[in-house]
């Protein structure tokens, strides 16, 4: 793992593909769920994968409400999900 292939989810360094999208990144990494939702605290990660139903949320470098399908991993990125909230 180089740091030119490295972000942060939750202050851990996780290694992505170039080209990867973050939510292709934390998948491959075994992560299939990164946030509950707000009534029954259920497990939500990517379900639509192209940006349409806002499950795979993210905050981007301080931006809020990102779409892990969507955004491209790029190195240094620091990404928070919804259950650094709950620690």
């Amino acid at each position: 793992m180089t740091a030119a292939t490295v972000f942060t989810v939750d202050g851990e360094p996780l290694p992505f593909v170039p080209g990867q999208t973050l939510a292709a990144a934390l998948v491959a990494s075994g992560r299939v769920a990164w946030r509950t939702t707000r009534g029954g605290q259920r497990p939500r990660g990517i379900f639509c994968g192209i940006g349409v139903c806002y499950d795979c949320l993210v905050t981007v470098d301080g931006a809020d409400g990102q779409r892990a399908c969507l955004v491209q991993a790029r190195a240094g990125m620091a990404v928070t999900t919804g259950e650094a909230d709950d620690e």
